[in-house]
């Protein structure tokens, strides 16, 4: 751009014009000349690129053909997990990056390597989850017996349920993740720290969701998330909703994950089972999921996730409070949940003796009798069972 001003000043000036720019302005005849011919050809400033192709200072990269490499070298022992690597266990920040260019002899800045980064094809991403762990080599086959069991237990008109804890809670003016419409500028006040606050302490709610109805119940506990404490939901959601839906019931089959307060090796979980089929008369049958698949649990996308949309960007108070908003939860489709607060203890570490175990009626399916059994009231005879 400057070559082709001081041409066209220098053509302006006529006979001498070159002689004299060349004296005021320093630049070499020659290069004034040149400007002189790219104006005659069309040429005028202002108009796209002038510079020759391939001139103008070269990055510093570009000099310096061996800091791609350089770079390349320190972001892929972290994705490979090397523990040689001095940057194996820092936060990979441009900055740091272009620390260790610097001290490998590289010249560079934080820019320049942002630069380079996506270049090369990389980019800040965030972690996914996608990896369940091992994959039982059973798991397809009892998804599908799984299946296979509820679809014949609802054709029958019998109670099919999907339970699971939720997620503790910590009670109390504490930040909820998530936002809510609030008026412009004042945002609800929260604790900036979550300690747990002693007389308000956290919550469990165990679910329990009727597969045919739509429907849910949630025992929001104050004590610990045990077996018994598992079963007690069961026992409530059958006394307030499922005595009343199900005229006839000879068999609840209850889906529940592998591990946890209703795992499929928890003693206490099988021995209340027991307690709960001789109150009821009914035959309990239960599925649990294959180990790693605890999302899959209809409960969890059903019913769970609209509870905690519901109550997105909303301090969790009182008791009251996550009562109400559970019980308040809805969907098109027509989901309803009752709630109550159980205020009972349950405590940890209760021990079923061998003697109880050995009088539990249970019944174990042929296929992962593990996985899948029916429990039978003590005090009357069988009516079928699942397989």
């Amino acid at each position: 751009m400057r070559r082709l001003v001081v041409a066209a000043e220098a053509r302006s000036l006529g006979r001498g014009g070159i002689t004299a720019v060349a004296r005021a302005t320093g630049m070499s005849r020659e290069t004034i000349r040149k400007g002189i011919a790219e104006l005659e050809s069309g040429a005028s400033p202002g108009e796209g690129r002038v510079r020759r192709p391939g001139g103008g200072r070269k990055r510093e990269v570009d000099r310096d053909p061996g800091m791609r490499d350089a770079l390349k070298r320190l972001v892929d022992p972290v994705t490979r997990g090397d523990p040689e690597s001095t940057l194996r266990w820092t936060a990979l920040s441009t900055r740091r990056l272009a620390d260790a260019l610097r001290q490998a002899g590289h010249s560079t800045s934080h820019r320049m390597v942002a630069v380079l980064l996506q270049e090369m094809g990389y980019s800040l991403q965030a972690n996914r989850k996608t990896r369940e762990g091992r994959s039982h080599p059973d798991r397809d086959a009892q998804f599908e017996y799984i299946n296979r069991c509820a679809t014949a237990q609802m054709a029958a008109g019998q109670p099919v349920i999907s339970v699971d804890t939720k997620k503790k809670e910590i009670v109390g003016d504490f930040k909820n993740g998530g936002r809510e419409w609030r008026p412009k500028g004042d945002p609800e006040k929260v604790r900036v720290h979550d300690f747990m606050i002693e007389e308000l302490g956290k919550v469990s709610p165990y679910g329990v969701y009727d597969l045919a109805r739509n429907q849910g119940w949630v025992s929001v506990g104050i004590s610990h998330d045990t077996a018994a404490f598992a079963v007690a939901s069961i026992q409530r959601w059958w006394g307030q909703m499922g005595r009343r839906a199900y005229a006839e019931p000879r068999t609840l089959l209850v889906v529940a994950d592998g591990g946890g307060s209703n795992g499929a090796r928890n003693r206490l979980w099988k021995w209340e089972l027991q307690r709960l089929a001789d109150r009821t008369g009914m035959g309990i049958s239960v599925c649990h999921l294959p180990p790693g698949t605890s999302k899959w649990n209809k409960i969890e996308h059903r019913m769970f996730c609209f509870i905690s949309q519901n109550w997105r960007g909303r301090p969790l108070l009182t008791h009251a409070t996550i009562v109400s908003l559970i019980a308040a939860t809805t969907t098109s489709t027509g989901l309803k949940i009752r709630c109550r607060l159980d205020r009972r203890q349950y405590p940890p570490g209760t021990e079923v003796t061998d003697d109880q175990m050995a009088s539990v009626r249970l019944e174990r399916s042929d296929f992962h009798g593990d996985w899948n059994y029916t429990i039978w009231p003590r005090k009357t005879r069988r009516t079928g069972k699942c397989d």
